[in-house]
């Protein structure tokens, strides 16, 4: 189980952002070059992106990619783009404490919901995110455009 040592920050800096990276692609393997990854995330801050990620021991066990906005149906909702355990940090209790905290932090931001997206191959997450008690709610779908 996760220790009673681990702190959740936001990832700040380029520094903070590039400790992530490591974890990142663990979910996001097309992100390979690292600091094209930190170009990516500072753009998408200012558009309102957060990064938080858990450390215990100097490492990062846990991250994820977040972001507020309202929508007609659900109004203030916290939408969380990323989230990831390290491989072998997985089944530690690293995950579920980082979830928590964004609970948390979607109640601090006056939120009504929290919400996400998994691949429908996910398995695991889905049954991480059930026993966390959320519903699956809907269906989403996507229609490519190109670039």
């Amino acid at each position: 189980m996760a220790s009673t040592g681990t702190r959740i920050a936001g990832a700040k800096t380029a520094a903070d952002i590039l400790r992530v990276h490591r974890v990142m692609r663990e979910l996001r393997p097309h992100h390979t070059d690292q600091r094209a990854f930190v170009r990516q995330v500072q753009r998408q801050m200012r558009e309102g992106f957060r990064l938080a990620y858990l450390e215990s021991e100097q490492e990062i066990r846990a991250a994820a990619g977040y972001r507020m906005y309202e929508l007609l149906f659900s109004g203030r909702t916290l939408y969380v783009d990323d989230l990831v355990s390290r491989e072998s940090d997985r089944s530690q209790g690293f995950g579920g404490q980082l979830f928590d905290w964004l609970i948390e932090e979607a109640r601090r931001e006056g939120c009504r919901e929290l919400t996400l997206d998994s691949g429908v191959h996910r398995f695991d997450a889905h049954r991480f995110y059930l026993k966390k008690r959320m519903k699956i709610a809907a269906h989403h779908f996507t229609l490519e455009l190109g670039s």
